[in-house]
């Protein structure tokens, strides 16, 4: 049977986004989306005979044997140092899960506009019709000559690990699942100045996630390369724990480097005097186990739409708390990060994305806060002019610093 389309476009509608004669409600989504969000455009004109024998033949061929003599000047005379690959294969796209490769494209045409937009990068949408990881990794080890980075989004765990971790390892331009890094990184910076707001270090806090999927653990892990003082990681079944025999080789991995407490149980237990609670997970955390967490504590419940932590009851207990949603203060949005991270990158023309490079991010988005620093203020608005530019200085310089800069 096939899917209910909900309000769609309809003849009546006008083409201005007005609803027409129809009585049925006008969702202006679909208005907006209709015809898709995005188009190329040339940045050289063809005006007569002269441009097009510039721009195409026999002009283009004189590029094309120097890049052929000395394949590195393809960055200059091609876009591709400037252009990354948004691939996806559809499994866990935004809330709606495993929706396939067409439904995800509305996505990640969105994930390109906010590269152009917010970091000045071209971006081009790239949804596979396959969800094997090998053939993914082939796949875009072919395309790849196209392009100066790839961003990997929307791809089920475990498989999303195995297929960044094999792309970087074939080749020689930066590969960034931001489901992990980007979320990691914006999670960092807020909780960095959350813990400055309070007068405590990263190396004080005790921490605990719930959900670990491609965010829980990439979380898990760069917290803790930032000095984190312990966290603790639950799925379904409770809190990732060595005695644990249920485990998956990626989860196995994480109960060795996490939960130093040796905590095991439900996620509520852990949550008893904890310092920080991060939700990457949707469900709903009982307020009872919010009032057991540690005097002063932070709360970044971050699922969408709904919150682990309604922002309301996490107020009566905590200092600061942060979401997901642009409607409360303190959003936690990968936007913040990827567009800075990739112009940094391609700036200098990286081969990879180091942990340097991540820690510089956020640090340097923590630090576009300043002085403006409060509980309802501890991480900048995507809208602030100075997080871009921020972010992708910090990430050029790291890149340099770490042998990975090749410019």
């Amino acid at each position: 049977m096939a899917a209910e389309i909900v309000n769609p476009r309809s003849d009546s509608d006008t083409d201005d986004g007005t609803r027409g004669a129809s009585d049925e409600p006008f969702d202006p989504a679909f208005a907006l989306h209709r015809g898709g969000k995005m188009a190329v455009q040339a940045t050289v004109p063809v005006r007569d005979k002269d441009d097009l024998s510039l721009a195409y033949t026999p002009g283009v061929a004189k590029v094309c044997s120097a890049i052929a003599e000395r394949p590195e000047l393809v960055h200059d005379y091609t876009w591709k140092s400037q252009v990354v690959a948004v691939v996806t294969d559809g499994t866990a796209v935004l809330g709606l899960g495993d929706i396939g490769p067409e439904a995800s494209l509305p996505v990640m045409e969105g994930k390109a506009i906010l590269f152009k937009q917010f970091g000045g990068v071209d971006a081009v949408p790239i949804a596979l019709a396959t969800t094997d990881a090998d053939e993914i990794v082939e796949t875009v080890v072919r395309l790849a000559p196209s392009f100066g980075g790839v961003n990997l989004e929307d791809i089920s765990a475990p498989r999303c690990f195995e297929i960044e971790r094999k792309l970087q390892e074939r080749l020689d331009i930066p590969v960034f699942h931001d489901d992990q890094h980007g979320t990691a990184i914006v999670t960092l910076a807020a909780l960095r100045n959350a813990a400055r707001l309070t007068g405590r270090g990263l190396g004080d806090l005790r921490a605990v996630i719930s959900g670990a999927g491609a965010a829980g653990v990439a979380i898990a892990k760069f917290l803790l390369a930032a000095g984190l003082g312990d966290v603790a990681v639950a799925d379904r079944k409770g809190v990732v724990s060595r005695d644990r025999d249920d485990l998956t080789p990626v989860k196995r991995e994480l109960a060795e480097l996490t939960n130093k407490a040796g905590l095991s149980g439900p996620l509520e237990s852990a949550l008893a005097g904890a310092d920080v609670f991060i939700g990457v997970s949707g469900g709903t955390v009982p307020e009872a186990a919010v009032a057991s967490m540690a005097p002063g504590s932070f709360v970044f419940a971050m699922a969408n739409p709904n919150p682990e932590v309604h922002p309301d009851v996490a107020h009566k207990y905590a200092a600061v708390v942060a979401t997901g949603r642009s409607d409360f203060p303190n959003q936690i949005n990968n936007v913040l990060a990827f567009p800075g991270i990739f112009a940094g990158a391609l700036q200098v023309r990286a081969s990879r994305i180091t942990e340097g490079m991540k820690i510089a991010a956020a640090a340097a988005l923590a630090d576009v806060v300043g002085d403006d620093l409060a509980a309802d203020y501890v991480i900048p608005s995507p809208f602030d002019e100075r997080v871009a530019p921020a972010v992708t200085a910090a990430v050029a310089a790291a890149a340099r610093a770490e042998g990975v800069a090749r410019r």
